[in-house]
């Protein structure tokens, strides 16, 4: 019964996070006919980006236990406060992104990547700036309406935003309509745009639930010492969503080593593995809403019910991807890639990465069941340990001392991501048997 509930209640929020990840694998594929470079070159850029988005999220994840305890304990002031926080955040943050998207050519030249490759890059990581602001308010409504049950709006916003985002893809990249072949760079000003129509739905959708959060503007949701324990509660969660990005990004900054192919079918593959995430990712944002309301009500019991029908769900596709990667690797690649030299290496590291999707998914889900409880300091150490205490050192050692070149890296994150869920799952198991208290900033 727990199962079916959050299958549910999860349903929604997986969608929106895979309608979000969507747009830039969408992106990858229609460029993917134009050359390998330009593969390359936009899964490189989405990268950068997804390094910064992904870090900024993990900060606005706080949201999580913040709203949806004040959710549990009907504290309506609460919830206000916490929304209006994450808005002033989320435009903080928006400033210094976009400024970190700028010396992309700088950085991938130092980075020693592809030359061919650089300039494209830059050019479209530029493009990406004007979304960043529009992405992160999202972010911020999208946690909101998730804590309280919500997900209507998330999902019409989503789904306009992904069929917008393809349609001008089509229009900017190729050249129709009269529009002329702007190649990579069309495709990130369709990115832009639809994370733009993205904001305005949610908004609209959800405004009668959004507006008395933001309605009236509370004078003390400036005020520095709630925010500054927010800060604190939500740092080692972007820390934690850092690290394990970052990891995925160091490997393909080894792998662009090798050339543009190899780069462009690791993109491709990571590409693949990340909308698999996306899933176990949502059923975590899910756990995180549903754990917290649980124990916001002072019902802990119901939060390890809720822990355990996460696990099952997320886990269980996982387990699906895992059989779908080994079993049909070259007719996956092949969707992405005219080039046959980058659909063969892609295929070859396909079945690897169908090694880790289950525990990938079991780390995910306990990490979002224990940010529903508050406790976000301990899982960000653990994660520290398993991707670079044991990740990295593997992936430059089976890459290169051993011989084993990119698909090295790949065996890396395989052996990371085992450790990080054996250490996350115990972590969840000792939080949730122990009496948890909810969260409170402003005394």
């Amino acid at each position: 019964m727990h199962v079916i509930e959050m299958m549910r209640i999860a349903a929604p929020i997986v969608l929106a996070q895979v309608g979000m990840m969507l747009m830039g694998v969408v992106d990858t594929a229609m460029v993917g006919r134009v050359s390998p470079e330009a593969i390359a070159a936009v899964a490189l850029a989405h990268i950068y980006w997804a390094n910064l988005f992904l870090a900024a999220l993990g900060l606005l994840l706080v949201l999580d236990p913040v709203v949806s305890q004040a959710v549990g304990a009907r504290d309506r002031v609460g919830i206000a406060r916490g929304v209006q926080r994450g808005v002033i955040m989320a435009v903080a943050l928006s400033v210094l992104m976009s400024l970190a998207l700028i010396p992309g050519r700088w950085l991938f030249t130092v980075l020693r990547q592809p030359e061919d490759v650089i300039p494209i890059t830059a050019t479209v990581a530029h493009w990406l700036i004007p979304g960043v602001l529009p992405s992160l308010l999202f972010v911020v409504f999208r946690q909101t309406l998730q804590a309280m049950g919500k997900a209507r709006a998330i999902v019409i916003s989503i789904v306009v935003a992904n069929v917008l985002n393809a349609l001008l893809n089509w229009v900017l990249i190729y050249g129709h309509w009269g529009f002329p072949a702007m190649g990579p760079a069309g495709s990130a000003i369709s990115t832009v745009i639809g994370r733009w129509v993205m904001l305005a739905i949610i908004v609209a959708g959800g405004w009668r639930a959004l507006i008395p959060t933001l309605s009236p503007w509370r004078p003390e949701s400036f005020a520095t010492a709630p925010m500054m324990r927010m800060l604190r509660l939500g740092l080692p969660v972007a820390f934690q969503q850092w690290l394990e990005i970052a990891v995925f990004a160091l490997g393909g900054i080894v792998i662009g080593t090798f050339g543009s192919v190899p780069l462009a079918g690791h993109e491709i593959v990571l590409n693949l593995a990340s909308i698999t995430f996306m899933v176990p990712l949502g059923v975590g944002a899910a756990a995180a809403a549903m754990v917290g309301r649980a124990i916001g009500r002072d019902d802990v019991a119901a939060a390890r019910r809720d822990a355990v029908a996460a696990l099952s769900v997320g886990v269980g596709f996982m387990a699906l991807t895992t059989v779908a990667f080994t079993a049909a690797p070259a007719l996956i690649a092949g969707w992405f890639a005219a080039d046959a030299a980058t659909v063969a290496f892609s295929a070859s590291l396909l079945p690897i990465a169908g090694l880790f999707q289950i525990f990938d998914g079991m780390q995910c889900v306990s990490a979002g069941v224990l940010r529903g409880t508050g406790d976000t300091r301990v899982p960000m150490l653990l994660h520290l340990g398993g991707f670079w205490g044991v990740g990295i050192p593997l992936c430059l050692l089976l890459t290169f001392p051993l011989g084993l070149g990119p698909k090295g890296v790949w065996w890396g994150f395989v052996a990371s991501l085992i450790v990080v869920a054996v250490l996350q799952m115990n972590r969840m198991r000792w939080r949730l048997a122990q009496d948890i208290k909810r969260l409170h900033f402003d005394h």
